[in-house]
């Protein structure tokens, strides 16, 4: 296969036709390389237009969420965040790091977070080899309430969906901050972005995007007649 070929492709007729317009996201693409944060059995894949299973089973991997996610998908969510150079990141759902390593050439730092400690290990292995030195990987289940002692956080990701945006994240925000997560449920699910703005909070729903759930999330209540 010819790699840069194959990037190129990637970005050409997959990111860019997807409302990617802004330059410096695509030349991340180009520059950082995402066959080396796939897994070894699914490199040949790396610039397919698919999700990527991080877990033998391709069923399991998609069902708890650790997928590796499209690249138009992945290229977007970064452009909606529109990260200057200065900020704090929570990431949520390291996966392969790819993303990870996407946000750290934007932002000053990156926490990410991923619930499988092996997946987290694979991560970890992948951003020392990529010298992402400023993405520290964080085992644990960001589900859960509790605030995370490295925040507050400018901007904070999700890779993957949840029902709705977590409030507990959100409480998570430093002033002015912003929270981006594809809400909803199959088969309508929207990127979400809530913007802290004063004393209020602005929610915008700009595009459509499906995307397996992450782990330990609620659901959306199920209503019974």
């Amino acid at each position: 296969m010819n790699l840069e070929k194959a990037r190129f492709n990637m970005i050409e007729q997959q990111v860019r036709p997807w409302n990617v317009s802004d330059e410096r996201v695509r030349q991340l693409l180009a520059e950082v390389p995402r066959e080396a944060f796939a897994p070894a059995k699914y490199r040949d894949l790396a610039f397919a237009d698919i999700e990527l299973p991080l877990l033998d089973d391709e069923t399991l991997a998609r069902q708890r969420g650790q997928v590796m996610l499209p690249p138009r998908v992945q290229a977007r969510l970064l452009q909606e965040l529109r990260l200057q150079g200065g900020e704090r990141v929570l990431h949520v759902g390291t996966g392969s790091g790819y993303m990870a390593a996407l946000l750290g050439r934007q932002a000053a730092s990156v926490f990410t977070i991923e619930i499988d400690n092996a997946i987290a290990a694979f991560a970890q292995a992948n951003l020392q080899r990529a010298g992402a030195g400023n993405v520290q990987v964080l085992a644990g289940d960001a589900a859960q309430t509790a605030p995370l002692p490295q925040g507050p956080f400018d901007a904070i990701v999700l890779s993957g969906s949840v029902a709705r945006a977590p409030q507990h994240l959100i409480a998570q925000l430093a002033p002015g901050g912003r929270l981006l997560a594809i809400t909803g449920d199959e088969p309508v699910m929207r990127a979400t972005l809530v913007q802290l703005q004063g004393e209020g909070v602005r929610l915008t729903q700009p595009w459509d995007c499906d995307a397996p759930r992450l782990m330990n999330f609620p659901d959306t209540p199920v209503f019974h007649f």
